[in-house]
This record gives C-alpha cells, sequence and structure tokens, in this order.
C-alpha cells in the first residue's frame, strides 16, 4: 500500500471540504435532537460545537429568541461556522473560538449544555465539565454523546494480530492502552458525577461503519483525518509503510471471508442535570 499522507485539519482548505465528521458525528447528533428540550427562549451551550451541526439545528428548531454559544477552539472550522450562519440569517448562534476550559460566562446563565463526542477530545474532561457545572443554572441538563469502549473492535483484532505476525510484540501494549482511552457508560457518569451533576438518564445505542475492504477503509477520508495518525503512532518507528501494507492486506482478507469489513460502533447518550 502506498504511504497515505495525513489530512491537515488546521488549513483553511479542509475546513472548505469538511463533511466526513459531520457525517460520522450524525448518529449521535441525531440521538441528542430526539432527547434535549427543545423549548423557546433558552441559552444553550454547545462545547466542541465543530462546524456547527448541532448549534445551528437547535438554533432553529427552538426558534428565535434562544441563543446558542458554540464553544471550539478549532479556529478554520469556526470561521466557516460564522460564514454558515451569515448565510443562514441566524443571529442567535455566537461562535467562541476557544478551549472551553478558558469560557468565562458567568455563572448560572446557561439553561442547556450539550456536546456531540466532545469528551472525546477534551484535553482536560474533568476540568471542562466544571466550567459546565459552573455555568449552568440549577436544574439546568448536561447532554453528551460519546462513542464507547469497543470502539471498532473487529478493526483492533486484526491490528493486534499484524503486530504480532511482524513480531512487533513491544506495541501490543500501546495498542491496549489506545484501546482502552475508550470510556464507559459507567466511567463517564462517574466523571459527571465529580463534576457535580447528578445522572437523570442514558441511552446506549450502537451503529456499523461499512467497507468493501481494507483498502477502502484506510483510504477513507475521515479515517485518515480522524483515526489514522493514532494508528501510525502505535506502529515500531521505521516500520510504518510495511505495517501498514500487511495491515491492509490482512483487513482484505477479513473482508473477503466474510463479504465486507463492518466495524461496530457502541454509543451512549448521557444526561446529567445540576
Amino acid at each position: 500500500m502506498k504511504h497515505l499522507d495525513d489530512i491537515d485539519i488546521q488549513t483553511e482548505e479542509f475546513a472548505e471540504f469538511y463533511d466526513e465528521l459531520p457525517l460520522w458525528s450524525a448518529p449521535f447528533g441525531l440521538a441528542m435532537l430526539d432527547r434535549v428540550p427543545i423549548r423557546a427562549g433558552q441559552t444553550i451551550l454547545d462545547v466542541g460545537a465543530g462546524s456547527g451541526f448541532l448549534s445551528i439545528e437547535l438554533a432553529q428548531r427552538c426558534g428565535p429568541g434562544t441563543r446558542v454559544i458554540a464553544v471550539d477552539p478549532w479556529a478554520p472550522v469556526a470561521r466557516r461556522l460564522r460564514r454558515r450562519l451569515a448565510r443562514l440569517g441566524l443571529a442567535g448562534v455566537e461562535v467562541v473560538d476557544r478551549d472551553a476550559a478558558t469560557l468565562d460566562l458567568p455563572g448560572e446563565s446557561v439553561d442547556l449544555i450539550v456536546s456531540n463526542l466532545g469528551i472525546n477530545n477534551f484535553e482536560n474532561a474533568d476540568h471542562v465539565l466544571r466550567v459546565c457545572h459552573r455555568v449552568a443554572k440549577p436544574g439546568a441538563s448536561l447532554v453528551l454523546t460519546t462513542n464507547l469502549s469497543g470502539h471498532m473492535a473487529e478493526f483492533y483484532e486484526v491490528l493486534r494480530a499484524t503486530l504480532v505476525e511482524l513480531g512487533q510484540h513491544d506495541r501490543v501494549a500501546g495498542l491496549e492502552q489506545h484501546i482502552a482511552h475508550r470510556g464507559t457508560v459507567e466511567s463517564v457518569s462517574a466523571r459527571l458525577v465529580s463534576a457535580g451533576f447528578r445522572i437523570h438518564d442514558f441511552v446506549r445505542s450502537g451503529f456499523r461503519m461499512r467497507f468493501a475492504d481494507g483498502t477502502a477503509l484506510l483510504r477513507h477520508a475521515f479515517i485518515r483525518m480522524g483515526f489514522m495518525p493514532a494508528w501510525k503512532a502505535i506502529l515500531r518507528d521505521g516500520t510504518v509503510a510495511e505495517s501498514m501494507a500487511k495491515l491492509e492486506a490482512n483487513l482484505n482478507a477479513v473482508a473477503a471471508r466474510r463479504g465486507e469489513l463492518a466495524l461496530t460502533v457502541p454509543t451512549a447518550l448521557i444526561e446529567g442535570r445540576k
């Protein structure tokens, strides 16, 4: 397999063709929109808003008089979101391109906090959750979605076997550590409780990502953007091209036996209340 280039997500060019990440986040976001309070006149904080899929939907569904604060440090995508809001004429959405851990909103000023997959990407998730608790009004909800431990287990089974086949036994521990960083309903709930929220409800669900074979998987733009750098970091230095080629071949063999390559993604929606 030809060595795949990583995608630089910090460029303006990336922000303009950025669609794969919203596709990935859509099942989580739709679950969120099915559960969150849809009421006029709320102040809503969207933490890890990205290009604003959830912010825009909540602003439109809750109607005029709703204030949505879309927070994300990803500057190129924040600039794109501002352009989208201008075209849509949504004056009620405020874009804040900064780390949520540094938010300076007044205490007890927010009716609803949402975070669609954001907790997976916060450098200091516990601090961000404490900030959310500070700005939440008494009785306010924090609703988050996340993928869970067991995410893409079919892929990681093949990667683990590939490392062993290549004699990279010393890299297996790093793989297991990478896999383990995905949370469980219990561990994410414990984080919310530690920040001061009480758990009101949770919903487990899941979906599949289907590919013709390993070649299609490893060339998919979202996989290259969202997962490839971490996968390459697991491999032994100086062996990336060889290891990725072997991984591709092994994934293709699995797809040939099963008729496709299907990766399961267990998910959860968790609601905490102040």
